[in-house]
């Protein structure tokens, strides 16, 4: 099991599942699902399989119970290609025991050690305590659709799951300066995610007899102050938590910081602004500019001129709320500020049972690691499930260092073998302990 493993994931990472909307996408996820029918042929014969969206994938495996499902989650699609990479992203190579390839941490390695893990279970004739859906998105990157096609359909068959757990925590190593054992970190929340476009008009022209204050310049400025704004900062509830659980194996002079975290959390918002963009974003909204459009040539006056701006919403705060204080900043009535895409911050899961379960499993697998909640920086699928379930967590069953975490959309994606086995091992144990 564990070579054709590797293989499945391996013949996953072939497949270019970049989905951009075009509908040129559809060879690629065709070939994703031969290569999930060729390695998991019980999977496929045992569980009943629904299609949600476009080439989003939902299972439901029957257990000895509907009354208290779950749903196993990952997502299908990958962003595309930037960068100089070492190994072929799309070659799924082995070399010195790690794997390379676009989708290895997101989030392919997910959906195939799920995939796994279930296969092993079936053929040792296992039959989990309660139904397991595996929900598996197509469009994750983009907008997201699939994800909400399969909210929809369980919502119609009157499924509540007990909990969802998705991508977006990891045993996280060299997390946080000072901390010497590896964090489990599982998200319980999310940040909100919101596009907004900055856009000045104004008169073009030739490029020899320019104008003074012209759109791009105008929209230059407005960069400028949001680049050096500073947003509030806070520490939310469950990244007190964190920090509280984490205190026992941190440096010596931070134990007792760590410790008091909810006392001395505007102090400890404050230091950890400091130590870097990971964990500044912990504590506050973040703002990214990330595209700029305006003159179409090098000879020509833009009479317009637009910014594409990324939010990251922190938990307890609102669109409308972060969209004024970006208006303040700008301090210019003539940059028109578009909402092109609201996302809320998503509500916080409990610390019950099904977290509980989460976290001891993390514990059985990954001894080394300090399991803790927090919030996840980026958005997942799995914010579309509170709709139908209070109990969403984010845990990738992988070891993360912050090399490999950097990787993610970016260059040299990759995972160490040993490391993926083990995510299996994590849900194969996690659906024998239902």
């Amino acid at each position: 099991m564990t070579l054709d493993a590797v293989a499945a994931l391996q013949a996953a990472l072939r497949a270019p599942t970049v989905n951009d909307g075009s509908g040129a996408e559809g060879q690629a996820f065709a070939q994703l699902h031969e290569a999930l029918r060729d390695h998991f042929p019980l999977l496929h014969s045992t569980l009943e399989l629904t299609p949600v969206g476009k080439h989003g994938l939902l299972f439901r495996w029957s257990g000895a119970s509907a009354e208290k499902p779950i749903v196993l989650m990952a997502h299908q699609d990958v962003v595309p290609i930037a960068g100089d990479w070492t190994h072929d992203p799309f070659g799924g190579e082995i070399v010195d025991g790690v794997i390379h390839g676009r989708g290895t941490l997101d989030d392919k390695g997910q959906l195939v050690a799920i995939c796994a893990a279930v296969e092993g279970l079936l053929a040792d004739g296992f039959e989990p305590a309660y139904d397991v859906w595996l929900s598996f998105g197509s469009d994750e990157e983009t907008t997201g659709a699939a994800a909400r096609a399969a909210v929809e359909e369980l919502r119609t068959r009157g499924v509540k799951p007990w909990f969802v757990l998705d991508e977006g925590g990891a045993v996280a190593f060299d997390a946080f300066p000072g901390i010497a054992a590896p964090i489990g970190v599982v998200g319980v929340a999310e940040k909100g995610t919101t596009d907004v476009r900055l856009r000045v008009t104004g008169d073009g022209g030739h490029s020899s007899t320019p104008r003074q204050n012209g759109p791009t310049a105008r929209l230059a400025r407005a960069i400028t102050r949001l680049d050096r704004m500073s947003m509030p900062v806070q520490l939310p509830a469950p990244t007190v938590e964190m920090f509280e659980q984490i205190a026992p194996y941190a440096a010596k002079p931070l134990q007792p910081v760590l410790a008091n975290a909810g006392r001395l959390a505007p102090a400890l918002a404050r230091l950890l602004t400091r130590l870097g963009p990971e964990p500044a974003a912990l504590t506050r909204t973040t703002v990214a500019i990330t595209t700029l459009e305006g003159s179409p040539a090098a000879n020509v006056i833009a009479s317009a001129a637009t910014a594409g701006v990324n939010l990251r919403i922190m938990v307890g705060e609102t669109v409308a709320e972060v969209v004024e204080r970006l208006r303040a900043a700008i301090g210019d009535k003539q940059v028109e500020i578009e909402v092109v895409r609201a996302g809320e911050p998503s509500p916080v899961s409990p610390r019950d049972e099904a977290f509980s379960l989460i976290t001891a499993t993390i514990s059985e697998i990954f001894p080394e690691s300090v399991p803790a909640p927090y919030t996840v920086m980026a958005a997942t699928d799995s914010r579309f499930f509170y709709e139908i379930s209070a109990r969403v967590y984010r845990f990738a069953p992988f070891r993360m260092t912050a090399a490999q975490r950097a990787t993610i959309h970016a260059a040299d994606e990759n995972i160490r073998v040993d490391d993926y086995l083990d995510g299996i091992v994590f849900y194969r144990r996690l659906i024998e302990s239902l």
